[in-house]
């Protein structure tokens, strides 16, 4: 029996137990796709990461990423979260990128991604390039079924299909209080999402006067109406649609999101702008720190 390297994260959190956790096995070479599922199964966390050497010079490591049910190609907490298990565990050092500044670049899925660095110790952040976002339709704030769905919290701007790797719904609401007090309707959500093959419905709304720009809710109607404490892949791909369509002025190009209080998590979240790419990130905690025998 191997023994490998566990730890457990925390991720876009400001503080343990503020954000989204995620399991991370070290030193997994040697299992095949359908222990690395056995293993995510078992863990039940939201993604389970199996880090890997790279394939290809051009990479600082390789991470394959699960769900309990199945492999994703990217997800934005958990290439966030690996990156922070790669340099505490020392397989990995930033290197200069054509910027100037630091940063890994993970092979995943989804091909070779880079990972800023900023700071070092508690405060060391990182932020992942998310994939670009593609806006596949809108629909206003008179829509009848965005109507039925949501009621008088619609705000004018409606919602849009968008995919950044995984579609969304996404539907801007009235205000900060119409996010955090909604009670999701998930069978209305699944009806929304099905028929484009989306994985939810993203709702945020504008926080003017607050220390984040943005409040997000991420909800998931299959597999057990989840929502989701921190998703780094809707909030990239929100991010990306608000910039194209110049809904964004007033957010800028750098912006914080609050989202999990509803679930009992804090967490922040912060996304940039640049270049007309979007990229997601925030602090990550190391709660456990042990070994995988399996």
């Amino acid at each position: 029996m191997v023994s490998r390297r566990f730890l457990h994260l925390d991720v876009f959190a400001p503080r343990a137990g503020a954000g989204n956790p995620l399991a991370v096995v070290l030193d997994a070479g040697g299992l095949d796709a359908a222990a690395m599922q056995r293993i995510a199964a078992w863990t039940n966390v939201i993604e389970t990461c199996f880090v890997l050497p790279p394939s290809t010079p051009e990479a600082s490591y390789r991470v394959r990423i699960f769900t309990p049910r199945r492999e994703l190609a990217f997800a934005g907490h958990p290439s966030v979260g690996t990156a922070h298990a790669v340099l505490a565990a020392g397989l990995a050092t930033p290197q200069p990128g054509p910027d100037g500044r630091l940063r890994l670049v993970q092979e995943c899925g989804a091909g070779l991604l880079p990972v800023q660095v900023e700071g070092e110790g508690e405060v060391r952040a990182l932020f992942v390039q998310a994939p670009a976002t593609q806006v596949l339709a809108r629909r206003d704030g008179g829509d009848a079924r965005l109507r039925a769905l949501l009621g008088d919290r619609l705000a004018p701007a409606g919602a849009a299909l968008i995919d950044s790797g995984r579609r969304w719904w996404a539907a801007e609401l009235v205000d900060e209080a119409a996010v955090r007090g909604w009670a999701p309707d998930f069978p209305g959500i699944a009806a929304l999402a099905a028929p484009d093959e989306a994985m939810g419905l993203a709702v945020f709304a504008r926080c003017p006067g607050r220390d984040y720009g943005l409040v997000v809710r991420a909800l998931m109607p299959f597999h057990g109406h989840y929502e989701d404490p921190a998703s780094g892949a809707a909030n990239a791909a929100l991010a990306g649609y608000l910039h194209a369509t110049g809904q964004a002025r007033d957010l800028g190009d750098r912006y914080v999101v609050s989202q999990g209080r509803e679930v009992g998590r804090d967490a922040r979240l912060v996304l940039r702008h640049e270049a007309g790419r979007i990229w997601v990130g925030g602090q990550t905690r190391t709660v456990v720190e042990g070994r995988l025998r399996w």
